[in-house]
């Protein structure tokens, strides 16, 4: 789109009030709602089996503090996912998100109805863990030489932030949302510093899980939120909890920025 016009009288090139808003909105509007209008562009990556993903890539305005990989929930790399790689931006990190789905489904994207959750709990009727972690590595290696590198993942992405802690290699920290699995996997320590969120209402998420991985991880920092459900950071889902979700994601940036130095 071309906002350059030329005045009459002097010939001199202005942008004009309808184009600067326009610019405005795209470049800062970030919400998930009707309004949000995406940052960054859709980019490959390569794993290490040559299989090629997609991915959603958001760059800051000066120089990146580091970069943080994104792992999206059982919905796709969708608005929300990218809205989140667009606040990550805006926090100074390029963010990336691989769409660990691809192997499935190219690209696939839906949103929060119940008909979209039925479509979604399709892909983890059976994951391939190690599918997703080698196109998790995949996005950290394409930004590792930006400079420190965390990961962040919500419902399933969270599960796969806790599982690369453990696992992968090049990451500096990880923060993990409502992810069902981990208590399955809390045998596995964390090589990088991890940080998880969980909501008190969660009905996929016991407390008694919340309990096995406190007392097997004492290194993991946890916190839940009274009254919260699963999906509480979501501000497209119904279960959105702005008061937890007001708290938790400053606690996660402090988080990126004690550890990734």
């Amino acid at each position: 789109m071309l906002c350059i016009a030329n005045l009459e009288t002097s010939g001199k090139p202005y942008l004009s009030m309808a184009c600067l808003a326009f610019w405005v909105k795209a470049k800062f509007c970030t919400t998930t709602n009707n309004g949000w209008m995406p940052m960054g562009k859709d980019i490959k990556l390569t794993a290490s089996d040559n299989f090629q993903l997609g991915a959603y890539r958001a760059e800051p305005d000066g120089a990146p503090k580091g970069a943080i990989v994104v792992i999206q929930e059982i919905f796709g790399v969708n608005h929300h996912i990218r809205s989140i790689c667009d606040r990550l931006a805006r926090e100074g990190y390029v963010a990336v998100a691989p769409s660990i789905f691809d192997r499935i489904e190219p690209n696939f994207q839906c949103g929060y109805s119940p008909e979209d959750v039925a479509v979604a709990r399709k892909f983890i009727a059976n994951p391939d863990w190690t599918a997703m972690l080698r196109d998790t590595q995949a996005a950290i290696d394409a930004v590792k030489t930006i400079g420190p590198v965390g990961i962040i993942g919500f419902c399933l992405g969270g599960s796969i932030a806790y599982i690369a802690a453990a696992r992968l290699s090049g990451l500096s920290a990880a923060v993990g949302y409502y992810g069902s699995a981990i208590a399955r996997f809390t045998d596995e320590k964390p090589k990088a510093p991890t940080q998880l969120h969980f909501g008190e209402k969660d009905t996929s998420i016991p407390l008694s899980d919340i309990e096995i991985i406190k007392t097997k991880r004492p290194d993991v920092e946890i916190f839940v939120y009274p009254g919260a459900q699963h999906g509480f950071h979501c501000d497209a889902r119904a279960s959105y909890d702005k008061t937890s979700a007001d708290i938790a994601w400053p606690r996660s940036m402090a988080f990126f920025a004690k550890h990734m130095k």
